[in-house]
Formats: structure tokens, C-alpha cells, sequence
């Protein structure tokens, strides 16, 4: 039985995949998965890949996009690279990471979901 914390971890890349799809996005992956980590979601927007950062949070005060610090910043920037030399795809290609904040009230329903577009840099 997953966690109270896994359960609004998928509520919220659930709301953040369906708003990537409804705004025109391919969804390419969902948790893909390798030694070093894990990308929530990985999508395309034309010709550019978009590595999704998603976080949720519930009744909080501070906006879930704060929780992403440097040292995230750090290991998704990896993430990606790692991602693209899985797929076959250059490094050099267009590619960018981004956060999608969700916020959910104690009933489960999504008060906020904003996609901060370009939300971590190359370093």
C-alpha cells in the first residue's frame, strides 16, 4: 500500500502529465528511472526535450517550487544528460527542465498548478 507521501506525489504528476498533454506536449515518460535518480516526467515541445520536476504539496505555506535547491538543480541537470545519452540524442540538442508546481487542498483537489518554464539552467 503506497504512502500518504507516494499517493500525492503521483496526484500531483498525475494533474502535471494531463496539464503537459491538454497544452499541447507529447508525454515521451513517466518516473523514468536510472542509477543516478529519477525524471518525473520527459516530454517534447516540437523539437525541444522538457525534463518535468514535480512537486506537490498539501496545505503548505511555502509554494512547492521553493523545494527546489541547488543541489536538485544539480542531480535533475545530470539526470538529463544522462537521459539524453540513453535515448541516443546529442547533448547539444534543445533541451530544457522545468518545474510544475502542484498545490492540493486537504480533499485532494488541485488549488494551483503553474509550469515554471526553464525553472533550472545548464549550470
Amino acid at each position: 500500500m503506497p504512502s500518504a507521501r507516494a499517493t500525492l506525489g503521483r496526484l500531483g504528476e498525475d494533474a502535471a502529465a494531463r496539464h503537459l498533454v491538454a497544452t499541447g506536449y507529447t508525454l515521451i515518460a513517466r518516473n523514468w528511472r536510472c542509477a543516478n535518480g529519477e525524471l518525473d516526467l520527459v516530454a517534447r515541445q516540437g523539437d525541444q526535450v522538457v525534463f518535468v520536476e514535480v512537486r506537490t504539496r498539501r496545505g503548505s505555506l511555502a509554494h512547492p517550487e521553493e523545494s527546489v535547491g541547488p543541489v536538485k538543480a544539480r542531480r535533475l541537470r545530470g539526470l538529463a544528460y544522462t537521459y539524453l545519452e540513453c535515448a541516443g540524442l546529442s547533448a547539444e540538442s534543445a533541451w530544457r527542465i522545468d518545474v510544475i508546481a502542484v498545490e492540493v487542498d486537504h480533499a485532494g483537489r488541485v488549488t494551483r498548478l503553474e509550469q515554471i518554464e526553464y525553472a533550472v539552467g545548464e549550470g
